[in-house]
């Protein structure tokens, strides 16, 4: 039997935040005072500043001194560097990875698939990473994971900002779809090829 942990206060502020970020409700460059927070929701502030932590840790929101906790602004430059960097690890996950499926990732598709027109963008960009993250997985490298990891919430916020591009989600699951399987049909060039074609991102 398996018993499920009660989410705390703290947790269940965390995530609503974190959707309203996601999702793109919360702008970017956006403060969050925490006064403001605990009005809003009804917790104490205590609560808020514990939950801010949180996203803070998952690099989703960044905390200065004497100031309050704020979305990071991404700048094409930004955007541009975060693939410089994404860009060759995802292409060694391709290449680790063609003439497989992956049923992680192929989950996380069908997640994606199932989400309706009018799903919070958060629920898109949750499903999103999960294929992206099982697909890193398959590869069979810790330390190809590890750099993966650290730049989850940077990629994660710069998803938020492709919102506009997609009217529907199934769009984007159909471009997934096609990645999967070519990935699967390889060869190891082939693969790598349409992964770096699916990395182009999508201007608004």
């Amino acid at each position: 039997m398996t018993t499920l942990r009660p989410v705390s206060t703290v947790e269940a502020l965390a995530a609503a935040l974190r959707e309203r970020v996601l999702s793109g409700d919360i702008e970017p460059g956006a403060a969050l005072p925490e006064q403001e927070l605990s009005a809003r929701y009804g917790v104490a502030r205590p609560t808020v500043r514990e939950a801010l932590a949180l996203l803070v840790h998952e690099g989703l929101l960044r905390r200065e001194r004497n100031r309050s906790a704020y979305v990071p602004v991404l700048t094409s430059a930004d955007l541009a560097d975060l693939m410089y960097v994404r860009a060759p690890l995802e292409e060694l996950m391709a290449q680790a990875v063609a003439g497989r499926r992956v049923a992680a990732a192929e989950d996380a598709l069908d997640r994606l698939s199932g989400l309706p027109a009018g799903a919070p963008w958060a629920a898109v960009v949750a499903e999103h990473m999960a294929l992206h993250e099982a697909l890193v997985a398959a590869a069979g490298s810790p330390r190809l994971e590890r750099l993966y990891a650290t730049l989850a919430a940077e990629t994660r916020l710069g998803l938020v900002g492709l919102r506009h591009s997609y009217e529907d989600p199934h769009e984007l699951a159909a471009e997934h779809a096609a990645l999967l399987r070519l990935i699967a049909e390889g060869p190891a060039d082939a693969a790598v090829h349409a992964m770096r074609e699916h990395l182009r991102w999508r201007h608004a």
